[in-house]
């Protein structure tokens, strides 16, 4: 066939969270370059279906690059090589005739591998949990003008917003850390009048949160940011930062001060 490719996959296969893992290989022949890099890989499970053998576990849902469900280390970086992108928006055009591609789960203590490619995420679901929405009483629905918001703090809450929670940015960091996603979690909501009352608070318990759940520490090295398929900016840790001194103050104990007389 012409205008097609033979790619090699090389795939992390491991059976469950405690089975011992290791790389199998295997070919993908006539992949059009139009095609996604998921429907590839939907050809070639198809294939091992056919022969009796165990499909390839990858995680997926929407494959519009809203979901973030999608995530996998493709040769070494997250979500592939071009930017700005999820694995289900990237196409097999980026790729050449007769590639080799190692495809891996994300590598971080906090996200265990379930099986093959599919890792256990829901740490960050309780990062969320810990603080991530806004529980004061706002009443009923208000009209879009009632609560005036100067246009540069909406375009940057709804910047932090875009985060799709798929986790790229720990797989990216040296460190395993976290902080980009907490940060973005944090900073749309606090960005915004509504999410005011709980701001410092908020910061404290996701922050404490994301520490408990075993992710790294932030050296803000920048992989996260140049990962992310949503460009968010690392500025957010910044922000995260000062709110979460903000929220350890306000949270200790007024101490009584005892003098002589």
């Amino acid at each position: 066939m012409t205008g097609t490719m033979n790619i090699t996959l090389k795939v992390w296969r491991q059976a469950g969270p405690t089975a011992p893992g290791k790389f199998e290989t295997y070919t993908a022949r006539d992949v059009s370059p139009e095609s996604s890099f998921l429907e590839m890989l939907d050809v070639v499970n198809e294939k091992l279906v056919l022969e009796g053998k165990e499909p390839i576990a990858f995680d997926h849902d929407c494959r519009e690059g809203i979901c973030g469900m999608c995530g996998m280390m493709i040769n070494g970086v997250a979500h592939g090589p071009s930017k700005l992108t999820t694995t289900c928006q990237l196409h097999m055009r980026s790729f050449k005739d007769g590639d080799s591609i190692t495809l891996e789960p994300w590598r971080a203590n906090a996200f265990p591998v379930i099986r093959d490619l599919v890792v256990d995420r829901s740490p960050l679901d309780r990062i969320i949990q810990a603080g991530g929405f806004i529980s004061v009483p706002t009443g009923a629905p208000q009209d879009a003008n009632a609560l005036p918001i100067g246009k540069p703090e909406a375009d940057e809450a709804m910047d932090a917003a875009a985060c799709i929670g798929c986790g790229a940015c720990v797989a990216a960091c040296p460190n395993a850390s976290a902080s980009l996603f907490t940060a973005a979690k944090i900073s749309h909501l606090g960005l915004l009048p509504q999410g005011q009352p709980e701001r410092y608070r908020r910061a404290l318990s996701m922050v404490t949160q994301m520490d408990l759940e075993g992710f790294g520490g932030c050296s803000l090295f920048g992989e996260c940011m140049a990962a992310c398929p949503k460009g968010i900016s690392i500025d957010f840790i910044k922000r995260m930062n000062g709110d979460y001194v903000w929220g350890s103050v306000s949270a200790r104990p007024e101490k009584t001060v005892l003098t002589s007389g």
